[in-house]
């Protein structure tokens, strides 16, 4: 049994877990609404479960994106900002038609 796996059948038989040890591992997760946190909690235990074929970069990927997000949120300026209407969204793009 690989190590992946280990950890994803832990992180799936107790989901609590992984949501208390986020703080303490990543202490940047702390600026994430909780909401968001919970998300990402679940978000980690599915790729984790994913990923155990043996390939971490999802995980990895994973945690790059949400440590991005936490960083807006503790920018109360870049959040504020990046939260506001904006004249330039075109709103939804069209799925591309195969040619």
């Amino acid at each position: 049994m690989s190590t992946e796996i280990l950890l994803a059948s832990l992180a799936r038989r107790n989901p609590g877990l992984v949501r208390e040890a986020l703080p303490t591992v990543l202490p940047w997760v702390r600026f994430l609404p909780p909401v968001d946190a919970n998300q990402m909690a679940d978000e980690i235990v599915a790729t984790a479960e994913a990923a155990a074929v043996g390939n971490t970069s999802p995980v990895s990927q994973l945690v790059t994106e949400w440590r991005h997000t936490a960083e807006i949120h503790a920018d109360h300026n870049l959040h504020r900002v990046l939260a506001a209407p904006s004249a330039d969204d075109f709103g939804p793009v069209a799925r591309p038609t195969g040619e």
